[in-house]
């Protein structure tokens, strides 16, 4: 299982090498992290629950138009994710905070690894 990296920031373990996609993940370490430091701030988790929504867009779209073979199994991923970010309440505990940190990276480094070098449509 990978760890939590404490500060909890990207870096270079976590690169898909598709240069949107990881600044698309650099931008969801942010977003969960400006939530850590912001629990009530109702911005904060509509600017997270923005952030993923448009990577899940992105991703899903490069996954589909490569004809990824694990594309089903990871839109559901992320669906079941979005489902659960929004019954998020505010503040934020500690529980929600650790579970968005666990569930990205081990999506990334878990899931997101498996489409590595084989979505032949996306640059």
């Amino acid at each position: 299982m990978p760890t939590i990296p404490n500060p909890f920031r990207w870096d270079e373990s976590f690169k898909v090498f598709y240069d949107s996609l990881d600044e698309q993940h650099k931008g969801l370490f942010d977003a969960i992290r400006r939530l850590d430091e912001n629990r009530g701030d109702a911005g904060a988790l509509t600017n997270l629950q923005a952030v993923i929504d448009q990577h899940f867009t992105d991703e899903n779209k490069a996954m589909s138009d490569s004809g990824y073979s694990g594309f089903s199994a990871h839109k559901n991923a992320h669906a079941d994710f979005q489902g659960k970010l929004s019954q998020v309440s505010l503040p934020a505990s500690n529980t929600t905070i650790d579970w968005a940190k666990d569930w990205l990276v081990n999506h990334i480094k878990d899931i997101d690894f498996k489409y590595k070098k084989q979505l032949s449509s996306y640059s």
